[in-house]
């Protein structure tokens, strides 16, 4: 598999690894709401109601993982070791699913959630700083976009089978003369810990750390990031540049996920049309993020970042216009093109960029920016759809257009690519 993708086999591994937790992590994502709302959580919420409650818990993964990505992936440049750190997320990962199964309580379900925020620190900076210590300059895109696909073809995956796993129970197992009896939420909650499981092992069994020399280097920026461009090109950091265009992009594929009575009611559909408008973008990525991020070792990083953040703009803004079911899909489905454009390709320049042993910490900046993004946007929408259903898609239209002047100049490459990316759009008349 890794020569017809044309990328290491460790990082199709690590791939592999990473799909299989997020088929079980996102689990979470349909089975809590349905958990809570079932009546099999009780306990204080301090006066709040049953909505807001769901929300705070499904938030809390992304605001308590985020902020720490950048210090978690320090730490794993300063000791030159990546995969203790996935070992020991998978572990927290594991023993939170499952934990699951035993909670009564709403405060239950927070703790559970920051110890897997606190996980997901653990697991997200160094994964993605395995797959750049593992490529090089010159196949650096396609290894980052085939990481992205499969983690990403994961998490699509989960929630759709989240719930035929719960709709399906309660179930019985027979052991002999023992009847092991269980719900559908108790299902779904052991095969997320089985997945969990599962990608401990491969990870354990088939991922060596790469030789990267550990560092001390201690005159960077706040939690090793630098927001200030150095070395005078520019005004900011072209690292810092593309994390805060990386959450950008984020806030405005988020804003779609709270507003689905509203869009439903707008567009006159139910909830199945809705489902596929948001797996829209998540399709164009799986499809598009190889290709694209293959491209960019040839054509150059910078070029499709630009073209990407351009086209969300328009993807965006149109969310809020139209009224078509099928054309909302598209949209959706032209954000998610855009959007392979931007990250795979962001996170590539920025390992281009990294200096040697310090690509957790350089890389960390943009999932973490990421990370507060997906955890902003629907926050942000739910507030700004009261000024009318348009006002939150052109906030992050406007957002977009920020972003396209700051990767324009604010973002240099450091190498020359093989050939430039205006070619892909000369044609010739000879052979």
């Amino acid at each position: 598999m890794s020569n017809r993708l044309g990328v290491d086999s460790q990082v199709v591994t690590l791939a592999l690894a990473r799909m299989t937790e997020s088929v079980g992590n996102s689990f979470l994502i349909v089975v809590l709401p349905l958990f809570i709302g079932n009546g099999a959580i009780s306990g204080a919420t301090f006066g709040l109601n049953e909505v807001a409650v769901t929300g705070i818990v499904l938030s809390l993964f992304g605001f308590v993982n985020s902020p720490l990505q950048p210090f978690t992936g320090r730490l794993s440049d300063r000791t030159g070791r990546r995969k203790v750190f996935v070992l020991a997320g998978l572990v927290l990962i594991g023993t939170a699913s499952f934990s699951y199964s035993l909670a009564s309580t709403y405060w239950h379900l927070v703790g559970l959630r920051v110890l897997q925020g606190i996980a997901g620190a653990l697991i997200i900076p160094t994964t993605v700083a395995l797959v750049n210590d593992l490529a090089s300059s010159s196949n650096r895109g396609g290894n980052m976009g085939t990481y992205n696909t499969f983690r990403l073809v994961g998490f699509g995956v989960g929630p759709v089978a989240a719930g035929v796993v719960v709709s399906a129970g309660p179930y019985a197992i027979d052991l002999g003369a023992l009847r092991v009896a269980f719900s559908g939420f108790d299902a779904a909650f052991y095969f997320a810990t089985l997945t969990a499981t599962i990608s401990f092992f491969l990870i354990l069994f088939l991922i060596r750390d790469p030789k990267v020399p550990a560092t001390d280097e201690n005159d960077r920026g706040l939690g090793g990031i630098e927001v200030i461009d150095r070395d005078g090109r520019g005004v900011l950091d072209p690292v810092f540049t593309l994390g805060v265009v990386s959450f950008f992009m984020a806030v405005g594929i988020a804003l779609f996920a709270t507003l689905g009575d509203i869009i439903n009611a707008r567009l006159d559909q139910g909830p199945t049309l809705f489902g596929l408008q948001f797996a829209a973008f998540v399709l164009a990525q799986v499809l598009l993020q190889v290709p694209i991020g293959r491209a960019t070792d040839f054509y150059g990083r910078k070029g499709f970042i630009v073209v990407g953040t351009i086209l969300l703009v328009p993807t965006t803004l149109v969310q809020g216009l139209v009224y078509d079911p099928w054309l909302m899909f598209s949209a959706r489905f032209v954000q998610g093109a855009a959007g392979a454009m931007v990250f795979a390709p962001a996170l590539a320049l920025a390992g281009d960029l990294a200096p040697e042993g310090l690509s957790g910490t350089t890389l960390s900046v943009l999932t973490m920016a990421f990370g507060f993004g997906v955890a902003f946007g629907p926050l942000v929408s739910g507030f700004l759809v009261s000024f009318g259903f348009v006002v939150p898609f052109a906030f992050g239209a406007a957002l977009a257009a920020v972003g396209v002047v700051l990767v324009w100049t604010q973002v240099e490459e450091p190498t020359t690519p093989q050939r430039s990316f205006s070619s892909l759009f000369s044609f010739s008349s000879g052979d």
